[in-house]
């Protein structure tokens, strides 16, 4: 994803670099429910010149105008209760707009209706957090294991020396490998182009040293291009 693009104005204010990676954690769903949140402010914004009899339903309408702004930039699980009240107050003052004649049909269509794209937008959402464990390796297995036993006393076997267990642990570490390489790819996928340090944000208990080397063999394999060096490296799908 384009962050900064040339001769980019205020509208793109919110997918600038530093407020991306602070505020939406990188997260380009949150981003999508922000702009889907502020539209629905603005619309609302505009129909409070329709609430000008009445002053407080007016202040209302304006409240939850700001309010849908400010619940769309929590963290995630505090902006989807935020913004669900504001959703509900805002249909409550709907009907009654609606029920009273003080907003058009047509007004009160148009803004319900972004109101409920908005809601399935939320109940939608899942947290971009994935969760796999370092594929185990012999030598941690090793370290792991029960050391010797004292002078005279026959060595015990390591775990990975008894028959037929080297065998189970490659099985293991192959659906590790797969499933791991899998979910980077996804990353890459929905990211479009991404960075090791990208990956790792979203694939948590993985070192950006072992997602280097699944970059490594998915280049190899033919799945995954790379652009650039070092820190400054790129990956897309092939």
């Amino acid at each position: 994803m384009q962050l900064r693009a040339k001769g980019s104005n205020l509208m793109d204010f919110v997918l600038e670099k530093d407020i991306f990676n602070t505020v939406f954690e990188k997260d380009i769903r949150r981003v999508f429910i922000y702009k889907k949140a502020e539209r629905l402010a603005k619309a609302v914004h505009l129909v409070t010149p329709a609430f000008a009899d009445s002053s407080s339903l007016r202040n209302r309408v304006d409240a939850i105008a700001v309010g849908l702004v400010d619940a769309a930039i929590q963290p995630p699980s505090a902006a989807k209760a935020a913004l669900s009240r504001e959703l509900l107050a805002l249909s409550s003052i709907l009907s009654l707009a609606r029920t009273s004649g003080t907003l058009s049909p047509m007004n009160a269509e148009l803004i319900a209706r972004e109101a409920h794209t908005l809601l399935q937008e939320i109940a939608a959402y899942e947290e971009p957090r994935l969760s796999l464990d370092e594929v185990p390796t012999l030598s941690s297995i090793a370290k792991s294991a029960p050391r010797n036993g004292a002078p005279g006393e026959p060595a015990r076997e390591l775990p990975s020396a008894r028959k037929g267990h080297i065998k189970d642990t490659e099985n293991v570490s192959d659906s590790n490998i797969k499933d791991r390489r899998e979910a980077i790819l996804s990353v890459i996928r929905n990211k479009g182009k991404a960075s090791i340090k990208d990956i790792s944000t979203v694939i948590r208990g993985v070192s950006e040293k072992t997602i280097q080397r699944e970059l490594s063999s998915l280049i190899s394999a033919g799945r995954v291009s790379k652009e650039g060096e070092r820190r400054w490296s790129t990956y897309f799908i092939a």
